[in-house]
This record gives C-alpha cells, structure tokens and sequence, in this order.
C-alpha cells in the first residue's frame, strides 16, 4: 500500500511540474492551406535517408512517396519541384523551388546545412509566403554527420547540384497527377512525420548561410493566390496575487497607492495629496455619543 502511494505521489507531482512547465507554450503551425501540401518534417526525413541530391529531388516528387502534394498555381496538379544549391566555403543553401510557368519559380523551402570546425548543423526554412515568418524544422537528437547525404556534399571535391529540370521539361519518370485529399495524404506522410528526429521551432540553427549569395525567386501569381495570416497562438498563463493590504495601481495620469485606510494621489499637475480617515465624535440632545468618519485632505507640492 505504502508503494503505491509513494508511486502516485511521484505522477502528481510530476504531472503538477509539467502544468507549470507548459504556462507558456508557442503553438507553431503553417500559416497558409497552401502549406498543407509539403510537408516538411517528411521532408527532412527523406532528406536525412537519401545518399545525394539527385536521389532526393525524385524522392521528393515521386508519387509513390506522397511527400509532394502541393499545387501553388491552382492549376489542379502537383507542382514539380526541383533542387538547386549555392555553396560558399562550408555553407550549403539547398532550394527547393516550384516549377509553375515558362521560366517562372516560387521557392518553398531552404535546406541550410553549415559545417564548423567538426560540428555540423542544419535546419529547413520554410518559405515565408508559404508558412509563415520563421517557421523551421531542426534536428532534435540525431548526429547530422553520420548522414549519407552529409557526407555527400562535404567531399573534397564537390560541385553544386543544379536540377536541370523546369515547367514542361520533367524527367522521364515524372507525369502531372492530381493532388491528394489533405487527410489522405497526411495519413500517407504519418510514416515520417510520427519519427522524432525533427522539431518545429522559431530558431534558425544555421548561422552563416548569410554567406551564400542568392536572389529568392518569387511568383507574384502565388503570391495573390497563396497570401498568408498570422494564425499563429502564444497561450499565456497570469497569475493574480494579493499581497497584504498594499494594492498599487500605475495609470498614465499618475499614481494612487491605498494602504491601511491611507490614500495618496499624484495628480498630473505633480500635487500630492493625502487623505486620512478621522473619527469626529459628537453629542446628540438625547446624551447619546455619535462617531462620524470624515476625510481631511492635505495637500502638498511635489519634491
């Protein structure tokens, strides 16, 4: 008996450390419906597993995969999506751009992959248009150099990949399908999205990919078409606490401070004034004493 309760003792008091743990919690979502189309947790999981990136521009588009659903252009087909990458030293900026009309780009995502000393970090950026201000997915516990692709691009010698591919001119695998229903293909991408090896966060990881000089291309056509709201929630807990008899109110027309029965105001004019209660005592014609409280003001110029 005394077990159990020692065991119930320890969940309730871990349960009572989680509440307070979450009385700010950020909740981060995509901003637009558009976003609901690329995944990107299952992204970065393909990214992880492929050896290069060629290999992870097909898997990226192949149908059987279910990663690519997104149909910017509302034409009623998926997008293709090619890669591009721009190198500078030890910085890698891997683009990932929509093919929607003759020589006409919409970028979606950026993997920046960075390389200090030994250490390497990585995140995926999320296009603004498409998911918001700083919407990311970094790695939460996984060692990034032990993966293929890493290794890939950080070979002595190493030319950026540049996908040859644009609107109308697709590989030979490749055929325009119609995108799936959101539920469907969430249920197809859980495979990758149910793994831990990403979080969504606000922070970037990559710091020096300001190096890596490169012009976003932007579609003005997805832009009116896709747009974006700031739907993102920040929940806060306030806590109340009554301290004493003291209550202190700031106002921008001064300051009032009500402490055991006195009161003190700051008028705009800089005057203080102060008020005490007094008791006045007083005889009625029957004999009887009657206590009456009155207010006595004194009024003092500001120091």
């Amino acid at each position: 008996m005394l077990k159990k309760l020692a065991i119930f003792t320890m969940v309730l008091v871990f349960n009572i450390n989680t509440a307070k743990a979450d009385d700010n919690v950020t909740i981060i979502t995509p901003t637009s419906e558009a976003a609901n189309g690329l995944d990107l947790h299952a992204v970065s999981e393909i990214f992880k597993d492929t050896e290069n990136l060629e290999e992870f521009e097909r898997a990226l588009n192949d149908p059987d995969e279910g990663i690519n659903n997104l149909d910017l252009d509302g034409n009623g087909y998926v997008d293709y999506i090619r890669v591009v990458e721009e190198v500078v030293n030890n910085s890698h900026a891997i683009i990932l751009q929509a093919a929607i009309g003759e020589d006409e780009f919409q970028d979606v995502a950026t993997i920046e992959v960075e390389k200090t000393g030994n250490d390497y970090n990585m995140h995926v950026h999320g296009n603004e248009i498409i998911y918001g201000t700083n919407y990311y997915i970094a790695p939460s516990h996984v060692h990034v150099h032990t993966w293929p692709i890493i290794a890939w691009i950080y070979r002595p010698i190493y030319r950026p990949y540049h996908s040859v591919f644009r609107w109308g001119d697709y590989p030979r695998w490749w055929r325009p399908f119609r995108p799936l229903h959101i539920n469907v293909y969430h249920g197809r991408t859980k495979r990758f999205t149910n793994r831990n090896s990403f979080v969504v966060t606000r922070n970037a990881r990559v710091r020096t990919v300001t190096r890596v000089k490169y012009k976003p291309r932007t579609s003005v056509r997805v832009t009116k078409h896709v747009g974006y709201k700031k739907t993102n929630v920040t929940t806060k807990k306030i806590t109340t606490k009554k301290v004493g008899l003291k209550k202190t109110t700031h106002r921008k027309t001064g300051r009032t401070t009500v402490k055991k029965g006195k009161k003190t105001t700051v008028n705009k004019n800089g005057k203080k004034t102060t008020t005490k209660k007094v008791k006045k005592t007083t005889t009625s014609k029957n004999g009887k004493k009657m206590t009456k409280k009155k207010s006595k003001k004194t009024v003092k110029n500001k120091k």
